[in-house]
């Protein structure tokens, strides 16, 4: 059994709704179904009354909750407890990151940290969006890199956690160059234009809707095939499949080189993100580790900052 599948559970049985959960766990609704599907297959008897609307648990699956949430507990506790044993590596910092930026952003931001600061020691573990503040949250990370935006702000309490941004950067819409230099496909187009799209529980989907939301008129887009990773998009559109919203910081190369160019006019259809990094607060974190203190006391020098490769 995958442990995650016990927080889905947990997760259903607070929101009582399959859809808000799936966005919570930051999944599509059709893969957060069959987590749930998987667990009960797992304890060999129905846990959800699917008939009902709210969705509400069986007389099983009450019970199952309570376990459920018992053994959360405990694997987080006996997690936390191994962690504050670790005597070795106090030199390794250890960075949970969303798959876009773990791609594009920190290779990058790492060497511009070098001239300032030295070279870093790291351990980065690349997640969805949900699981990496959830690694952060559990103890499992030091620090946690993430895109901000008002209107999907990250669920950390400012008590626990504090942050420091370390840029911004344009999510805007690409696709493959013609030989004329313009793009296949263009927004606003003429017809239909073949849309690489987000999975639905993806983060950059939820910005991606923002920025659809604010055109005055709908946009013709014939959605052929989505994922949840940016990288996955950019790799369809370089075939010239279609059109893909794109973060700058990972078409940087390829815009240089023309392979794949801006298919909507300059400033229009996209939104700006920022770049931050949080971290527990130094006075309540359960483990403190002078590498990192180190690299966020020069994060928060305004003269030290790092030069951002590829940011706005």
């Amino acid at each position: 059994m995958d442990t995650k599948w016990l927080e889905d559970f947990v997760s259903l049985a607070e929101t009582r709704s399959f859809s808000r959960s799936a966005q919570l766990r930051h999944v599509t609704q059709p893969a957060f179904s069959r987590r749930i599907q998987a667990l009960e297959a797992w304890a060999g008897t129905d846990l959800v009354d699917r008939s009902s609307f709210p969705t509400r648990l069986t007389t099983a699956g009450e019970t199952f909750l309570a376990q459920a949430h018992e053994v959360i507990d405990a694997l987080h506790a006996t997690r936390n407890l191994t962690r504050s044993h670790q005597a070795a590596g106090q030199d390794m910092i250890e960075f949970a990151v969303p798959h876009t930026l773990a791609f594009t952003f920190f290779p990058h931001w790492l060497m511009d940290l070098r001239p300032g600061f030295g070279a870093v020691k790291t351990r980065l573990t690349a997640l969805n969006v949900h699981d990496a503040v959830l690694r952060l949250t559990e103890g499992g990370c030091d620090l946690l890199i993430a895109y901000h935006h008002p209107s999907q702000p990250l669920q950390l309490n400012p008590d626990r956690y504090e942050m420091l941004s370390l840029g911004s950067e344009t999510l805007a819409p690409y696709a493959k160059g013609g030989a004329d230099g313009q793009p296949l496909f263009r927004l606003p187009g003429a017809g239909a234009v073949p849309f690489l799209s987000y999975a639905a529980g993806a983060y950059m989907a939820q910005l991606v809707e923002v920025i659809l939301r604010q055109v005055g008129s709908p946009l013709r887009l014939d959605p052929i095939y989505e994922t949840d990773m940016a990288e996955g998009l950019k790799a369809m559109a370089l075939e010239g499949h279609g059109l893909a919203f794109l973060p700058y910081s990972s078409v940087r190369k390829e815009l240089k080189s023309r392979r794949l160019v801006a298919a909507a006019a300059p400033g229009e259809l996209q939104l700006t993100m920022e770049v931050r990094i949080y971290r527990e607060r130094p006075e309540i974190a359960r483990h403190g580790k002078p590498a990192v203190q180190s690299l966020w006391e020069f994060l928060g020098r305004a003269d030290a900052t790092p030069r951002r490769t590829g940011l706005a």
